[in-house]
């Protein structure tokens, strides 16, 4: 179960670097988006207990109200 939990960690880790590196070019409503995206997919995650349906449906939302927010600031 450790080996798994570090697997997992390591994952998400070099996803963000990842993904860091590809928001350089980005407007400011694509990265609003990206990042409500990735906040909600965490707190959908968490309030659902690790479903995966909670945390597509939390990226989904925290998109949609980051896409909203940055719509805004152009």
């Amino acid at each position: 179960m450790k080996a798994m939990q570090r697997f997992a960690v390591s994952a998400v880790a070099a996803a963000v670097l990842l993904g860091l590196v590809g928001c350089g070019e980005m407007t400011t409503r694509q990265r609003d988006t990206a990042i409500g995206a990735g906040v909600g997919a965490v707190g959908g995650n968490v309030l659902t207990g690790g479903s995966a349906a909670g945390t597509i449906g939390g990226a989904a939302v925290g998109g949609l109200i980051g896409n909203q927010v940055g719509k805004d600031k152009q």
